[in-house]
């Protein structure tokens, strides 16, 4: 009998490095996944469709959310995010942990239909490290960098709906942090009760 997978929704400012953390951490954790997001918003250079998200207008995401075939949405700088709650369901029950890289809205609302998921939040170590990261993407204009700056104040004034709580100034400590959590949940005696059934079984005999 395979336990269910648990499901993580890690949450961090733009700028602070969620998503290459989260790409490292697929590379040390086996049965991990991620969770590809439906958005509208326009592909950057260097994205693929269906790898970093599933792109699509905003008719179709409307539709799709008619359907309510979304765990969790939201709009962000005015484009439309969301997560597919079939997939998720689907790697769950295989026994695969998943993750979700969402804001904290959209953790608030997996937290609200799942209670058992595992909420994490990163930060950057200071604000001028993250102005530094965000300028240093070279991707958006002065004005686009603004708003993001002020947009992160607000994100993380809500780091203490998270349950855990990691800093991003060390790269390597940081994903040594989030292999930590993986871990521990993976070893709580609930999943090692059902993963170790056999050698309970024989070392109680």
């Amino acid at each position: 009998m395979t336990s269910a997978g648990t499901l993580y929704t890690v949450s961090a400012p733009s700028g602070a490095g969620k998503t290459s953390l989260v790409s490292a951490l697929l590379e040390r954790c086996p049965n991990l996944r991620v969770s590809v997001s439906h958005t509208t918003r326009p592909m950057r250079p260097a994205e693929e469709d269906g790898v970093n998200y599933h792109f699509v207008s905003e008719r179709v995401f409307t539709a799709m959310l008619e359907r309510a075939e979304f765990l969790e949405h939201a709009r962000v700088f005015g484009n439309l995010y969301g997560t597919s709650g079939v997939w998720v369901e689907a790697q769950l029950k295989q026994g695969l942990d998943v993750v979700l890289e969402i804001d904290w809205q959209g953790a608030r609302q997996v937290k609200h239909l799942k209670p058992e998921t595992r909420s994490i939040f990163i930060l950057p170590p200071s604000r001028p490290a993250l102005l530094h990261r965000l300028k240093q993407r070279g991707q958006d204009d002065p004005g686009i960098i603004n708003s993001r700056m002020n947009a992160a104040v607000e994100e993380m004034s809500h780091y203490a709906e998270s349950e855990f709580l990691v800093v991003n100034d060390d790269f390597q400590q940081a994903l040594t942090d989030l292999q930590a959590i993986i871990t521990s949940r993976r070893l709580d005696t609930q999943r090692q009760s059902i993963a170790l059934a056999a050698m309970l079984r024989d070392l109680l005999q």
